[in-house]
């Protein structure tokens, strides 16, 4: 039996496929190298190229490879991209995942583990937040993640279904042994950015808002380090093959920092200053996201390793050289 990984060949999913490869599961990897990139994989997992909407795609993947899980990564997920092409956010994020659910459920398929996020939260009115929460998302990347997991709920209901949906926070930082990281081109993500503008491939960084209700006037986010955030993957599947119940977890520390101290931390961590532009606020941002992890530390067999703003912008900035390179050498 095998596990399917969609969106294995992004950041996060290729985390993953590592993780699970690591621990001896057999993996098969459905992406559409849209974002994604097979250089970013083990050398011996099969990757089959398409679109998770594709039923006949995936229901011929999962009869071939024998797949009894499925972790779900392969979604669209830039917050302003998603404030100006809402439909294509619908489409990719909702539509898809609906069909892959239809494909799963006919193939037999019992345990899937969905790739959720903070942004179904909102504008949170209490912080930490927890899963039971009202959910008001202010971009249609968070509605479509909440639509999302409705549909999951509704499925598993009726056809018996065992789901964990994961709600992530912000996920930085890149896999220890520098064997995988986030690759895509014009990333927004903040650690990211600030790696390649103190690398020289940015001029400078932007600052979305110095004027939210916050100790220094920017955001604040609970920054996971992307392998913790697979082993917690690793750790729902566990649970659901114990037989756990269906469940949402959030996926963070428990703590955040504003938009400056992460820059701050990429200066002390580098040794290098970097140019910054300050902006006006961006659509779709949240003042405040900070997990409750009450949940997921009570329930899942799975502690932080990574729990550090240092080790995340050191394992990002490495990764980042190590990019380079390996373009460099393609």
């Amino acid at each position: 039996m095998a596990i399917l990984v969609t969106g294995g060949a992004g950041y996060i999913g290729s985390h993953m496929v590592h993780e699970l490869n690591d621990a001896g599961e057999a993996v098969v990897v459905l992406d559409n190298l849209s974002t994604g990139f097979r250089f970013l994989l083990p050398s011996q997992v099969p990757v089959v190229v398409g679109n998770t909407g594709d039923q006949e795609l995936v229901a011929r993947t999962l009869t071939e490879h024998r797949v009894d899980a499925i972790i779900h990564f392969a979604a669209s997920i830039v917050v302003p991209e998603s404030v100006a092409d809402p439909l294509g956010y619908y489409r990719n994020n909702t539509l898809n995942t609906t069909l892959l659910l239809q494909a799963a459920i006919a193939a037999g398929v019992r345990n899937f583990i969905f790739s959720s996020t903070a942004a179904v939260y909102g504008n949170p009115e209490h912080v930490p937040v927890r899963e039971d929460a009202p959910t008001n998302p202010i971009a249609p990347y968070g509605t479509s993640k909440l639509m999302s997991e409705i549909v999951l709920h509704d499925a598993a209901r009726a056809h018996g279904l065992k789901f964990v949906a994961l709600r992530y926070f912000n996920v930085a930082g890149a896999d220890p042994k520098l064997r995988t990281g986030q690759a895509t081109p014009q990333a927004t993500h903040l650690i990211k950015v600030t790696c390649e503008t103190i690398l020289g491939r940015r001029d400078k960084l932007s600052v979305f808002g110095t004027d939210y209700p916050t100790p220094d006037g920017t955001c604040i986010r609970d920054y996971i380090h992307v392998t913790d955030l697979a082993r917690a993957h690793s750790a729902a599947l566990a649970y659901l093959r114990r037989g756990g119940a269906s469940a949402t977890f959030n996926c963070g520390y428990g703590h955040g920092y504003s938009v400056l101290e992460v820059l701050e931390t990429a200066r002390r961590v580098s040794g290098r200053n970097f140019a910054v532009e300050y902006a006006g606020r961006r659509a779709g941002d949240p003042i405040s996201l900070v997990a409750d992890v009450s949940r997921i530390h009570a329930t899942l067999e799975w502690r932080p390793m990574f729990d550090n703003l240092d080790t995340i912008v050191s394992h990002a900035l490495a990764w980042e050289r190590r990019l380079a390179t390996k373009q460099a050498a393609r």
